[in-house]
């Protein structure tokens, strides 16, 4: 599983900005190839979205966002505080634009695209998880199904209808419908107002702070350095290297830099040619004890929610709201997502919930990550993949690592150029 290479006359040095699954996945893919990282951030390892999602490594749910049906369900929640999907009434031109250029996505044949473009990133995710784990990374992932449950095999006809056509455009996802007696024998927790369900195999899950965590502590124990607090406000390439200002005007200068900081990537980026706009879908969850272990990730479609086995209870996720991404938490979503989940799980104690948590995706309108080099020299980024962050973290590491010190962009990044 040993990944090392001779970087000949490749970098010597990088600084990767942003120490999410992401920064630190190329931290320590270029590591593997010889080079010297200090990864910096704002704030501290794994504080964005790479804390609190749901932990699910699902290749088979890495569905891109612009789905038609999403345009419809999104104008009618427009309409409706509780709905997964809220956008505030607020006076942001720049969210507005986004959300119209998203709209103008929302069509099966952008859809198709996204999917092609993804479809590199999922189909060696995993196996870039098996890398880490298998060289240092302290830290288990767990092969688990992912059970999607509905009120109605009607209501389970759409998922299925997107992994046919997730099937027909080349990954393989290994599913099958199965009956509401089913997903309770597998289930304890299924309601009774469950009546169909859809088995994901060949899926995993992580406990996502402590495999971060146990990620920035192989970059660590490989000799790299991890700064926070380092909050970068300007890069300036230069001939031979690239330095990066924070706001108390330290710096740090290195043969190349990365920008990976998630939703918070525009303003950066946009200086050097990235023109697709990154914009903050943010999640929330918590944690919920449950009267018996519950076996498995859960999926609820109709509500947008996912849960996961965490830490003998119940880790609860869901919505995706259109918020700045330091804007401060809105605890009506909390409670929007237990009124919705709530009628589909029994022995669930919502009232003991603790590790309240909000944190912001980094969605793009197209469905694409920018992954790859911008118009400076030794400049390159790696964000935008929305929900699947986690699961295309590593795969994103190791390709962008490839890239930079051999000179050459991978087939697999062609499609989600930054400078598209």
């Amino acid at each position: 599983m040993d990944e090392v290479a001779h970087i000949g006359d490749g970098p010597r040095t990088a600084v990767v900005i942003g120490a999410g699954v992401v920064g630190l996945s190329t931290a320590w893919f270029l590591q593997e190839r010889g080079v010297e990282v200090t990864v910096v951030d704002r704030d501290d390892v794994a504080t964005g979205a790479s804390w609190g999602n749901a932990g699910w490594l699902s290749p088979g749910l890495a569905i891109p966002l612009n789905e038609p049906s999403v345009l419809r369900f999104g104008l009618r929640a427009l309409l409706d505080p509780r709905a997964p999907l809220h956008v505030p009434a607020t006076f942001d031109p720049g969210l507005w634009r986004f959300l119209l250029r998203f709209a103008k996505h929302c069509t099966w044949k952008s859809w198709e695209h996204a999917v092609s473009a993804n479809l590199p990133l999922n189909t060696e995710c995993l196996e870039a998880f098996d890398v880490l784990t298998a060289n240092g990374v302290r830290a288990p992932t767990v092969e688990a199904p992912i059970t999607a449950v509905f009120e109605s095999a009607q209501h389970a006809a759409g998922l299925l209808h997107e992994l046919r056509r997730l099937t027909g455009a080349g990954q393989a996802v290994d599913y099958t419908g199965i009956s509401g007696t089913e997903v309770r024998a597998q289930l304890p927790q299924a309601s009774g107002r469950i009546r169909a369900g859809v088995r994901l195999d060949g899926q995993r899950y992580v406990d996502p702070g402590a495999f971060v965590a146990a990620l920035a502590e192989s970059v660590r124990t490989r000799g790299g350095v991890i700064r926070k607090g380092f909050d970068v406000v300007e890069l300036r390439p230069q001939r031979y290297a690239v330095t990066a200002r924070s706001r108390s005007a330290e710096t740090i200068s290195a043969s190349v830099a990365v920008l990976a900081t998630g939703a918070w990537m525009g303003s950066l980026a946009k200086r050097w040619g990235v023109r697709v706009p990154v914009r903050a879908g943010r999640g929330y969850s918590f944690t919920v004890p449950t009267d018996e272990p519950i076996p498995g990730p859960v999926y609820l479609p109709d509500v947008r929610v996912a849960c996961t086995p965490y830490r003998h209870g119940l880790r609860v996720a869901g919505t995706m709201e259109f918020r700045t991404p330091d804007a401060a938490p809105d605890n009506a979503r909390i409670d929007a997502i237990i009124a919705s989940a709530r009628p589909f799980l029994d022995g669930v104690r919502w009232e003991e919930r603790t590790d309240e948590w909000v944190g912001p995706r980094p969605v793009t309108h197209d469905g694409k990550p920018l992954i790859g080099a911008v118009r400076a020299p030794g400049v390159y980024v790696a964000g935008g993949h929305g929900m699947w962050g986690l699961t295309q973290g590593p795969i994103t590491g190791r390709l962008l690592a490839e890239q930079i010190t051999t000179g050459k962009r991978p087939e697999a990044l062609r499609e989600v150029d930054p400078l598209r």
